[in-house]
């Protein structure tokens, strides 16, 4: 567990200045005293130490997560470029192939230098780093303990958890943990994992069995109900249409119930369809667990500090002001309950809370409205509510959704198939319409929603989404040439250029 401390919330006097200029002062009992000291190294605690683990500087995002995720989705893009551009004109030598071994060196060696990056960061806005394992002693000071298992006591006026979590193991599944994997392994893995069963029906599991595919492994996913639950459905199936088309194998509607080893060294997994309530059997070189995540606040001791968590979650019970049950305590990103599992929500929420304890401004941070994509085959950005959402929120009669099938200029020339290329735009009916959300499925998805999520914030009506001019040829242009709502049934395809 990465500590980052910095020592410049004016609301506790600093203590005298040492020699080497740090305001901290070690007393007799070798305890160290910090205006504000930050628990974890991840997005949320790099943001916070820096404005005001297990895995180097970074957390999630940097090791395990979005960083090494997308460039293994833009190898797997790649790759159906390198499909399509004979259609272009270029001679491709066949058989294409693809090295794992190369692409991971490569993007474990990136991953490196951002670590690398974080702490010269960190050392250049005198931040001093720990590398400490962290638990809590009292309200105001943890102990951390070295590799090396030596103990040092740290304290401070403001402590925030941003520890973060990890991904969870289904342990009650017979050779889950001593067969298994999960993401933060999979990024990591110096050989190609083969032919893989990808368990699980988030975001993770439908990204990790996307870029396997695309790079020409064998992947199937197992679903135990709906993909995507916290997103919009339709949108949902559209994406799991296109990666079934595209070679992605589902087993719906079913859970494994036992991994063993085979003496060839390949991976029996047993499951149930728990419709039928018939049992099956595949072998597969690799099986990933998808199943969710766990907070990481078990070995923290919070109790010892009065920090409540929930009892469904364990995440830590936060207010608006991300304050925990101990006013000068604080919890920023996946650990904290009721946020958004996403690192720029972490970051900004971090960046705000070190300004408000510094003094420098009162803003709270706004959770309504935040933007993100899911890197599958085809794209999936979103921002806003869902069409359930809407619906739930403000009732069916209240609720209009434009939308549209659209074909990509770069899908013509190789004739690739764009039945799942879709957009909609859900709004209030009553005039002038306030955009409530915006789906898009397509390519460079997060591009185009990071931008029409700017007009959602500012409370875009559907009448300016329609004035606004489109850049001409894009994908992008189709969200301002919604013209066709659900409600009136006409189809929906868009023709022409």
């Amino acid at each position: 567990m990465a500590h980052l401390l910095r020592s410049r919330v004016p609301t506790w006097p600093p203590p005298p200045r040492g020699p080497s200029g740090h305001t901290h002062q070690e007393h007799d009992t070798g305890q160290q005293c910090y205006d504000l000291l930050v628990i974890g190294g991840g997005s949320g605690g790099l943001a916070c130490a820096k404005e005001g683990t297990r895995w180097g500087l970074g957390g999630t995002c940097v090791n395990v997560g979005c960083i090494p995720k997308k460039l293994m989705h833009q190898a797997a893009l790649l790759g159906g470029s390198l499909h399509d551009a004979s259609h272009f004109g270029w001679e491709v030598a066949q058989p294409i192939r693809h090295d794992w071994r190369k692409m991971a060196e490569a993007v474990q060696n990136y991953v490196k230098s951002l670590n690398w990056g974080h702490r010269v960061q960190l050392q250049d806005r005198k931040v001093k780093y720990f590398n400490f394992k962290a638990s809590f002693v009292n309200k105001h000071t943890v102990c951390g303990v070295s590799k090396g298992g030596k103990e040092t006591l740290l304290s401070a006026e403001h402590i925030v958890i941003a520890t973060g979590g990890r991904p969870r193991y289904p342990t009650h599944i017979e050779g889950a943990l001593e067969y298994g994997i999960t993401s933060d392994d999979i990024f990591w893995l110096k050989e190609s994992p083969g032919r893989t069963l990808v368990v699980g029906a988030s975001y993770v599991a439908l990204e990790c069995a996307g870029f396997l595919t695309g790079l020409g492994l064998d992947a199937t996913v197992m679903m135990r109900s709906v993909p995507l639950r916290a997103f919009d459905q339709q949108m949902a199936s559209l994406v799991t249409n296109h990666m079934a088309s595209h070679g992605t194998r589902f087993l719906r509607g079913c859970i494994p119930l036992k991994v063993e080893r085979l003496s060839d060294g390949q991976l029996q997994v047993t499951w149930v369809d728990l419709a039928s309530d018939r049992k099956d059997t595949g072998t597969f070189d690799t099986v990933l667990w998808a199943v969710g995540r766990v907070p990481e606040t078990g070995s923290l001791n919070l109790e010892k500090a009065g920090v409540r968590t929930s009892p469904d979650t364990q995440k830590i019970l936060v207010d608006a002001q991300e304050a925990t049950s101990v006013p000068h305590i604080y919890a920023i990103g996946d650990v904290a309950e009721g946020r958004p599992e996403l690192t720029p929500t972490a970051i900004m929420a971090g960046r705000l809370l070190a300004r408000r304890l510094c003094g420098q401004s009162s803003d709270l941070m706004d959770y309504d409205n935040v933007p993100t994509t899911v890197f599958t085959p085809l794209e999936y950005g979103c921002v806003g509510l869902s069409e359930e959402e809407a619906v739930a929120r403000h009732g069916e009669d209240s609720v209009e959704v434009y939308h549209a099938y659209y074909k990509p200029l770069e899908f013509t020339v190789p004739e690739r198939d764009a039945s799942q290329c879709y957009i909609k735009v859900v709004c209030l009916r009553e005039p002038p319409r306030l955009v409530l959300g915006l789906h898009f499925l397509g390519p460079n998805a997060g591009e185009v929603t990071q931008g029409f999520a700017l007009g959602i914030k500012c409370g875009a009506s559907y009448e300016q989404v329609m004035r606004t001019v489109g850049i001409h040829p894009t994908c992008a242009e189709e969200v301002v040439k919604l013209r066709i709502s659900k409600r009136s049934g006409l189809d929906p395809t868009v023709t022409g250029c």
